[in-house]
């Protein structure tokens, strides 16, 4: 297959990431000439269109950018499974980061390790539980299992999750190290206290169905039946009912209100979009798939409405494809377009 040319390192303010994504239009060409490119019947001629495009407008050359970077952290995915990817992901995040320390000095090395984590975290299959490789129990993208504890409590992991189980004599514990789960409690003989943990805070069952989602500055708790105790970091304490929701961070920044029945609708393997925009739709949905989707701004706020699959996210688009004026594109395997349908 023929490997598309590069441009020469960019400089800081043109990675991705430091001053958002580029626009809709410009990465959708960035991708079709990525694969135009990497074709094997790609000539001569074809990569001076290309040079054409490039030097066309700044906005072009900073979505190739882009495009290039997302493409070099899909690469270990084409030729190892899924534990293995994680490693090798992690391995070329780790030199493309002491790459760029190179050109750019210390200072520049941390910004890279900010780029490396937001684009891992974003595009990525496998780095939602990288660091979590060794827990108990885990799901990959678009998985979701189903666990039955010691003492008959129930938990269930949605999509790139992963989770610790540590039950002893005094109390029982899960650790939340990546996504989220939903959990059933049952009283216990030894009447030993329910615990959920996260790097922000703890919280304790008192009796209780809940979900907690972990996120990447902050929990969100959501209560269905009996209440939890929140205590946070620093040592802040709220008790969420059922019917409640709380997001918190270290500092317990409270963000509360009515608890979110579509929070408990994954368990069940169904996404569901209650007259919420498009965007806010379509974020759900790439949690249980792989890649990246772009939503032209145009249509990222146009009102969803309906229950989807969860584990079958490209059926859902096809849904929504369907239901609303959009067209879906897919110019790269990893990449998705939604924009603006075009009536003839």
């Amino acid at each position: 297959m023929a490997q598309a040319p590069e441009l020469p390192a960019p400089a800081p303010d043109d990675w991705p990431g430091d001053a958002g994504e580029p626009d809709v239009g410009s990465l959708s060409q960035a991708a079709e000439w990525y694969a135009a490119l990497r074709a094997e019947d790609a000539s001569e001629t074809d990569r001076q269109a290309w040079q054409a495009w490039l030097q066309a407008r700044p906005e072009h050359a900073r979505a190739w950018r882009y495009i290039e970077q997302v493409g070099r952290m899909f690469a270990p995915l084409k030729t190892h499974g899924t534990r293995q990817a994680a490693a090798a992901g992690l391995k070329a995040a780790r030199k493309a980061a002491a790459g760029r320390r190179r050109v750019l000095g210390s200072l520049g090395g941390l910004a890279a390790g900010g780029l490396l984590a937001w684009l891992a975290w974003r595009h990525s299959p496998v780095p939602a539980w990288l660091l979590a490789l060794n827990a108990d129990y885990h799901t990959g993208t678009g998985q979701q299992r189903k666990l039955t504890l010691p003492d008959g409590s129930a938990v269930w992991l949605n999509t790139a999750s992963a989770l610790d189980v540590d039950y002893d004599s005094t109390a029982r514990a899960l650790r939340l190290l990546a996504g989220e789960i939903l959990v059933t409690t049952v009283r216990d003989g030894a009447g030993r206290p329910f615990f959920v943990r996260t790097p922000f805070g703890r919280m304790q069952a008192l009796g209780t169905q809940f979900t907690v989602r972990l996120g990447d500055g902050d929990v969100r708790l959501d209560v269905f039946d009996g209440a939890v105790e929140v205590v946070n970091l620093a040592g802040l304490v709220r008790r969420v009912r059922a019917g409640e929701h709380l997001r918190f961070d270290a500092r317990l920044a409270p963000d509360s209100g009515p608890a979110d029945r579509a929070r408990q609708a994954w368990s069940r393997g169904v996404v569901v979009a209650d007259d919420i925009p498009l965007q806010a739709l379509v974020d759900e949905l790439s949690r249980y798939r792989h890649g990246h989707i772009s939503v032209a701004p145009e249509v990222a706020g146009l009102p969803a409405i309906g229950v989807y699959p969860a584990t079958d996210p490209d059926r859902a688009l096809a849904l929504l494809e369907h239901a609303l004026p959009i067209r879906v594109r897919q110019p790269l395997p990893w990449w998705t377009v939604i924009e603006a349908r075009r009536e003839p």
